[in-house]
């Protein structure tokens, strides 16, 4: 368990900020948690979103770069009534690393791709064209983008292993030292002032300046990835430190944590709740996966549909049970079913997936305040099930099969994504 004095400061710090600070002042145009729930330009704000991890690539000028796609699939978002985003800010290490998304857009600690870089400036612009916003996640617990790993090799603790090489379980031990490596975690540190405190270079604006984003978030599903005291202790204290260290850049935007909630909490109430008391944090984020986390078979996908629902349910209940202690909405910000039979083949159909994904939706304006499908494939045509250089971006990475969890702009569940957000919309005060 975390250490009685850590959680009693964290406890105490919310008490004070609730009691002494109030709600602040902000220009409409930023989104901002007031009572529970969002407030966007005056009004209370629910939300249909998607992940689209690789927007900034496709804005570059470079390897992967794509503007036409690029605009193609935001306008195409935007009639859908997609506005919210969430995306990758970019990958770290070197390209040609099997399992990773390239190219990166730190190469080593504080050398960047200028190109990526100015992708995700002309990324920021054309959501600000079209009144949509981002959620830009700055680092990963996973390997597909470097994250973790890359900074533990950096800070000389080893080669970075690759779960699909050299397996699940040492890849994970290794990912544990994260939370409790000082040097590691000073180069995310400098790597986070970098690009919070960014100017764009197209606009000439502060990042901290632009409504284009909704919020920043620590990394993409945040774990400890251990039961020892002192690692989780390290792993509180270091999203303490990278939430302050954003607010006190840019106070202007929310800060998330990308964390998956009690299941990237080893399950344990405690931490979560260590998690949620976190100063500086604004909303709960959650994830939900049937069938990574076994509530749905490969084979029985439809049919286990029922069981999945109901986990859902008791997942979102009991996070929601310990938002409205902290005042925080709650977003589930990735979430995704496979396609039928559990194939990657664009032939497949997606009944499971519509009827779940029709299901989680509904919640949304009642009990959660956004949700973000995993993820928005669009009008990308995989040719290999494994992602392979030269390839189109999909809204599965690169270590995943290539169209399972994504979703094509001509798959049934786009019109189930419409719907429901033409539900959204047609409730009273939301935007």
């Amino acid at each position: 368990m975390i250490k009685q004095t850590l959680k009693s400061t964290l406890f105490a710090g919310i008490a004070f900020l609730a009691a002494a600070c109030g709600p602040q002042s902000e220009p409409a145009a930023f989104v901002r948690v007031e009572n529970g729930q969002f407030i966007r330009n005056g009004r209370s704000y629910s939300y249909i979103g998607t992940n689209f991890w690789y927007g900034p690539i496709l804005a570059s000028e470079g390897m992967g770069g794509d503007y036409d796609r690029l605009v193609r699939e935001l306008d195409t978002l935007q009639e859908l009534g997609i506005d919210n985003l969430r995306v990758l800010v970019g990958g770290d290490g070197p390209d040609g690393v099997f399992s990773r998304i390239e190219p990166t857009l730190q190469k080593e600690p504080g050398v960047y791709n200028d190109t990526i870089l100015t992708g995700l400036d002309r990324f920021l612009v054309e959501l600000g064209k079209r009144d949509m916003q981002a959620v830009l996640y700055l680092n990963n617990s996973w390997e597909w983008s470097g994250g973790y790993g890359m900074y533990l090799e950096w800070a000389g603790a080893g080669k970075a292993l690759i779960p699909l090489v050299d397996g699940y379980t040492p890849f994970m031990r290794q990912m544990a030292q994260f939370s409790t490596n000082e040097k590691a975690q000073e180069l995310f540190f400098n790597h986070l002032k970098t690009i919070v405190g960014r100017t764009n270079s197209v606009t000439g604006k502060p990042y901290s300046e632009d409504p284009a984003i909704f919020s920043w978030q620590i990394g993409n599903e945040p774990r400890c990835f251990s039961d020892d005291p002192a690692v989780r202790e390290g792993f509180i204290g270091w999203l303490m430190e990278a939430a302050r260290l954003i607010k006190e850049i840019d106070p202007n935007h929310m800060v998330s944590t990308g964390n998956e909630g009690l299941m990237g909490c080893e399950n344990d109430p405690a931490l979560l709740e260590a998690v949620a008391a976190i100063p500086d944090i604004d909303y709960m984020t959650i994830h939900i996966w049937p069938y990574n986390w076994s509530w749905a078979r490969a084979d029985s996908l439809v049919e286990d549909l029922p069981g999945a629902c109901a986990k859902t349910d008791e997942y979102i209940a009991t996070h929601l049970a310990l938002a409205q202690i902290y005042g925080q909405p709650v977003v589930v910000e990735e979430f995704g079913f496979p396609r039928d039979g559990f194939s990657p083949e664009r032939t497949a159909t997606t009944e499971g997936r519509d009827t779940y994904y029709h299901h989680l939706f509904s919640k949304v304006g009642k009990e959660i305040a956004g949700a973000n499908f995993w993820g928005w494939s669009g009008y990308a045509r995989p040719r290999h099930t494994q992602w392979e250089r030269g390839d189109d971006y999909a809204g599965d990475p690169a270590q995943e099969a290539q169209g399972l969890n994504g979703v094509y702009a001509d798959d049934t569940t786009v019109e189930i994504i419409k719907q429901s957000i033409t539900n959204i919309n047609q409730k009273p005060n939301n935007q």
